[in-house]
């Protein structure tokens, strides 16, 4: 482990220490009500919820927490792979798992898979571990286990674990059906005869749609598409253009990954990224920017706590949104092809729903029983994969046959619970994407209301002020689905 990595992984705990004793201050001080005024109630609930679930007792046992996540990911950046004499990362693999040829497929499959069955046995180490840990910390606590202290760890200041819950079980009865049926469309697309593994995240026979111009032509089709959208946009990627807030064509030594971030002694939003030539590229103009112009509106709130305090659940909404709100502009970056990528993009997230949610029952089980061992966990990932993911084969693939596959999602070791808020605003972004259908502007103003209400409320609330349903309430799911079936068959 690096220097920097350890000095972190020691030091953010001790933080969060310092920031434990201010807040401890304002709960005591006279003025708290003024405060929760100034600030909204669920500002004061969340920081709650923080100091519910942290002790200075906990710093050694969240440093070696730290330290664990840290092994994990730099286990899997480390990844070298051979590919036909290239020496290649996890990563760029992933273009060759997703080949129109399914030949070449297969082998990248059986490549990925060799990696993670050869360190299989320190990947089930580390989790365990990190499991002992958490569950360690929660008792501490006075928590059962680690799942109402997640729960606080994650900021779910409106709605609980049974609520998810009966969430977890409207996927799994109407919603596992209807994605069923978007796999096998995609099936006889495909001409196959099962859909396997290795066709995984592969839509059509001619190969992913890919963007037709450079970065820069990307940049300037995102300029003229965000024009177009609004005279909020327009601003915004104005501003965006105008002071170089963008970092996102690739180069010698340049970090992987992408995101947006802020820089909050100007008030700017700032996006990095590494164009590759993929769709991921319009994805950073798409679903990045609209992190990015959330920050651009809520900048104009004089209470800079609201942005502070937004949970994950809201804002992945504003991002997933972006995507479907830039939809009518993609022939700009993809040509003729433009509605294929609208196909790819709406089959894609449909079949995201089960795959998050599986991703949170497998947590939930985990947590709920920390004394499983790791067979046992890969065992309860195997009935899950049959419950949410049935039209999957995953014959001949070692890695995935033995209930394995959770060990490539970082999520589960890095920020457990974490995957549902991605599920819950899915389902709220599909919302827009059906109200759009019928009435853009109606919709686009919807939208600018959650944008503007930024942290300010609860999610259920926030929801309900633009016009939203709450997912995990009853019959949403099934109206979701309903609308999004007569979508697809006008695709």
């Amino acid at each position: 482990m690096c220097i920097r990595d350890r000095y972190y992984d020691e030091k953010i705990p001790e933080f969060e220490a310092v920031v434990n004793e201010y807040r401890k201050v304002l709960f005591q001080s006279p003025y708290l009500d003024f405060v929760k005024d100034r600030i909204g109630a669920a500002a004061i609930k969340s920081m709650e919820l923080s100091m519910k679930a942290f002790d200075d007792s906990l710093i050694p046992l969240m440093q070696e927490e730290n330290a664990l996540s840290t092994r994990y990911s730099k286990l899997i950046a480390s990844a070298k792979v051979d590919w036909e004499g290239e020496e290649l990362n996890l990563s760029l693999l992933r273009k060759y798992m997703r080949h129109e040829n399914r030949k070449i497929r297969k082998k990248a499959w059986a490549t990925f898979s060799g990696f993670f069955e050869e360190h299989q046995q320190e990947i089930d180490e580390i989790y365990d571990q990190l499991v002992k840990n958490r569950t360690k910390q929660a008792r501490m606590l006075g928590f059962d286990n680690y799942i109402e202290m997640g729960y606080c760890r994650m900021n779910r200041n409106s709605y609980s674990r049974e609520e998810i819950a009966e969430l977890r079980e409207q996927i799994k009865k109407v919603y596992v059906p209807f994605a069923t049926k978007i796999h096998e469309n995609r099936r006889k697309r495909l001409g196959a005869d099962q859909l396997c593994y290795y066709d995984d995240c592969v839509y059509f026979t001619q190969g992913a749609t890919a963007p037709i111009g450079t970065p820069e032509e990307i940049l300037a089709g995102g300029q003229k598409m965000y024009s177009e959208l609004s005279e909020e946009t327009n601003a915004f990627f104005q501003m965006m253009m105008d002071c170089e807030l963008f970092d996102v064509l690739g180069r010698k030594n340049k970090a992987t990954g992408g995101y947006m971030t802020e820089i909050p002694d100007y008030g700017v939003p700032f996006i990095f990224a590494n164009f590759n030539g993929t769709s991921g590229d319009i994805d950073v103009i798409t679903h990045e920017c609209g992190h990015a112009f959330q920050y651009f509106i809520s900048g104009k709130d004089p209470i800079s706590d609201h942005n502070r305090f937004i949970t994950m659940d809201i804002a992945e909404i504003h991002s997933m949104s972006m995507e479907f709100f830039a939809e009518p502009w993609m022939e700009l970056f993809f040509g003729e092809r433009g509605n294929d990528y609208r196909k790819m993009h709406l089959e894609d997230t449909i079949a995201f729903i089960p795959y998050g949610t599986m991703v949170d029952e497998f947590q939930h089980i985990v947590y709920g029983n920390p004394d499983l061992t790791p067979r046992e966990r890969r065992q309860a990932w195997l009935k899950l994969e049959q419950e949410y993911r049935p039209h999957m084969d995953v014959t001949g693939c070692g890695f995935m046959e033995t209930g394995a596959y959770w060990q490539r999602q970082h999520h589960i070791f890095e920020m457990p619970f974490y995957y549902i808020d991605y599920v819950l605003a899915q389902l709220c972004a599909f919302q827009f994407k059906i109200k759009m259908d019928t009435n853009f502007q109606e919709a686009w103003g919807q939208y600018m209301q959650l944008c503007r209400l930024s942290g300010s409320g609860f999610y259920p609330d926030m929801l309900k002020e633009s016009g939203l349903n709450i997912p995990f309430e009853k019959d949403c799911i099934r109206e979701i689905v309903n609308e999004l079936e007569l979508l697809y068959q006008k695709m």
